[in-house]
């Protein structure tokens, strides 16, 4: 702005002075011009009324002597008596062949081309010599001369009287080179005057603008202008202040209202991210970026798929972009601690005046609960149905049990009676409490769809865990034989017993189970391993591990459901009903299985008080 108004005053000033001088200098050059033609004129009457004079006594000679003194004088060029036809009679100066005095020369013609009222007595002429101002006066034809010349003329010839104009336009220059030089310098003085006054009185003052615009752009909101003064510029700086409180209002409550939103916004759950059109996090309030686990600055201006909270393969975004229409997904997401949680995305475009969708935004709400609670009804619904059939079941099953232990126990009395006297006696007695062993799981089978159908706990007592493995596994010996599987047990025997709160025959079932499964999981030459371990002070672990297929990711999720079963011809209840016994003792059963290399049961107690241990060794 400085360099701006310097160089504006500078042209305004230059342009006043070139201006001034140039009128001064034609002026001037006309003030010369018109002393010069009043004194020519003045000379030229004085020759004329002398060489009148001289003509009335015909003295030729003194004539041609008064025209050479005359055309001696200082600035004459030349003195020049022509008669009526233009013919030089005397001269001061030779003249030279070229010069035409006629009338029709050019040279008079500059004066004779206008009528007689506007000629001018006096001319500037243009010669190959310089420049002159010739004077013409006429000789006119008097009472007195027409003893000589006809009267019928009117003049007798003219005077012509040639001043050098060069000397006048050499003084003009002299005197329009000072003037310049004085006028330079005096636009120069007024310059750096009207320099200091206007960067004192505006310049000073506006830069307060300057500052003041600057310091409330970058957050002094209460910077204001000094107004002192009543001239413009404190009218201005009053008009300033008044914008600048107006302003500061509006961002005051722009700002306030933002707080509002983002509070609003940051306390909602669901998880709120605004992406431009190549998914860049543009905004996200804090549920959002506590799903990614990220810090504000982490994620704005990232893409959304670079945070890696989601592994939604159909993007909603994506489709709300191609689509223009609102995307309902439903994801898995991982959670920051490892976990997952499932999500529903809604994806709503965001438009512009034209109509065109320059954003999209996410909302993320966490459904992992009312999933689960969809699953839980969903299980309820099959257990109802399952106390329906365990009911009839149970029903209809114990009568032939009944019959046959009945059976059984006459069979062994009668074993038992015979004293052992023959080898088949023996024998039979022994087949006869296997036999009762079995029709009593059968009836504990029973008894338990009946408890688990009418929502009955188990009664639990305190079990020796190591004993209860050995006994389950002679128990399913002969059918690892027949398919051609061997069971190693490793269940601490000799050691101090292992002890958990269970019942008995419901713990033999659920290992029965799992020891059943993993041999029909084996081929023939397989192996299954069966083995206890106490894990801290508080936890039993009983695992069951085989060598056999395995199960494939996709189905672990789903084995323990009821009726589900990867065996062709089996149930899907053995291992649904000895999760649910299991978690009725505080504990739970765990699967770690790879397909093709086997799989792993283990099942987790709590450890019997050591105190309640004690009291049952002794």
């Amino acid at each position: 702005m400085t360099a701006g108004l310097a160089v504006g005053i500078t042209l305004a000033v230059a342009t006043a002075c070139a201006a001034g001088a140039y009128l001064y200098s034609v002026h001037h050059f006309n003030a010369l011009l018109q002393a010069a033609r009043t004194t020519a004129l003045t000379e030229g009457e004085l020759i004329r009324e002398a060489l009148e004079h001289q003509m009335m006594e015909n003295d030729r000679s003194l004539i041609a002597s008064m025209v050479q003194s005359f055309g001696r004088r200082a600035r004459v060029a030349n003195v020049l008596l022509l008669d009526r036809h233009g013919t030089v009679r005397f001269a001061s100066a030779p003249v030279g062949p070229d010069a035409d005095l006629r009338i029709g020369s050019p040279t008079c013609q500059a004066c004779h081309r206008y009528p007689p009222e506007q000629r001018g007595s006096s001319r500037v002429v243009d010669t190959r010599g310089g420049s002159i101002l010739r004077t013409v006066i006429p000789i006119p034809n008097r009472e007195a001369c027409h003893r000589c010349h006809e009267p019928s003329h009117r003049i007798n010839g003219i005077l012509i009287f040639d001043r050098d104009a060069g000397e006048m336009r050499a003084e003009l220059n002299r005197d329009l080179r000072w003037m310049v030089l004085g006028s330079g310098g005096l636009a120069l003085v007024l310059v750096v005057l009207i320099a200091l006054v206007v960067r004192v009185v505006v310049l000073r003052r506006l830069q307060r603008f300057e500052t003041t615009a600057r310091l409330i752009a970058g957050g002094d909101l209460d910077r204001r202008v000094p107004a002192v003064g009543s001239d413009t510029i404190s009218w201005l700086a009053r008009e300033f202040n008044t914008m600048a409180d107006s302003v500061t209002g509006l961002l005051n409550e722009v700002r306030d209202q933002r707080e509002r939103l983002e509070t609003v916004i940051n306390s909602i759950d669901d998880g709120i991210v605004v992406l431009d059109e190549q998914r860049n996090v543009v905004a996200a309030n804090d549920g959002f970026l506590a799903r990614t686990g990220r810090s504000r600055s982490e994620a704005l201006g990232f893409c959304c798929r670079a945070a890696g909270h989601c592994t939604v393969d159909d993007c909603p975004t994506l489709a709300c972009l191609q689509t223009g229409e609102s995307q309902v997904r439903i994801c898995e997401r991982l959670t920051v601690d490892g976990g997952v949680a499932w999500e529903e995305v809604h994806a709503s475009p965001m438009r512009g005046p034209t109509g065109q969708i320059v954003q999209v935004v996410e909302v993320w709400r966490d459904i992992s609960e009312r999933r689960a609670a969809e699953a839980r009804l969903a299980e309820s619904h099959r257990l109802a149905s399952l106390g329906l059939l365990a009911s009839g079941f149970s029903h209809e099953l114990n009568t032939p049990l009944a019959t046959v232990l009945a059976c059984v126990e006459g069979i062994l009395r009668d074993a038992q009676g015979a004293g052992g006297r023959t080898a088949d006696w023996s024998r039979i007695g022994e087949h006869a409490t296997i036999a009762r062993e079995q029709v009593l799981r059968c009836r504990a089978v029973t008894q338990q769809f009946l408890r688990l159908s009418r929502g009955q706990a188990t009664s639990a007592d305190f079990v020796d865990v190591g004993a209860t493995v050995i006994s389950v596994a002679r128990l399913v010996e002969p059918t690892a034989r027949a398919h051609s599987v061997r069971i190693d047990v490793a269940a601490g025997e000799g050691g101090d017993p292992v002890r958990v709160r269970a019942d008995e025959a419901e713990l033999q079932q659920v290992l029965v189970n799992l020891l059943l499964n993993a041999i029909q999981a084996c081929v023939p030459g397989g192996r299954v391993a069966v083995g206890v371990a106490v894990k801290g002070c508080d936890r039993v672990r009983i695992e069951v591990s085989d060598d056999g297929c395995g199960i494939a990711p996709e189905h672990q999720a789903r084995i323990f459901e009821p009726f589900f079963s990867v065996r062709r011809g089996g149930t899907g209840l053995g291992l649904f009903l000895s999760l649910n016994v299991v978690r009725a003792w505080g504990g739970d059963i765990l699967v770690d299985s790879v397909p093709g290399r086997g799989s792993t049961f283990a099942i987790e107690l709590p450890r019997a008080p050591g105190a309640a241990q004690d009291e049952l060794a002794s």
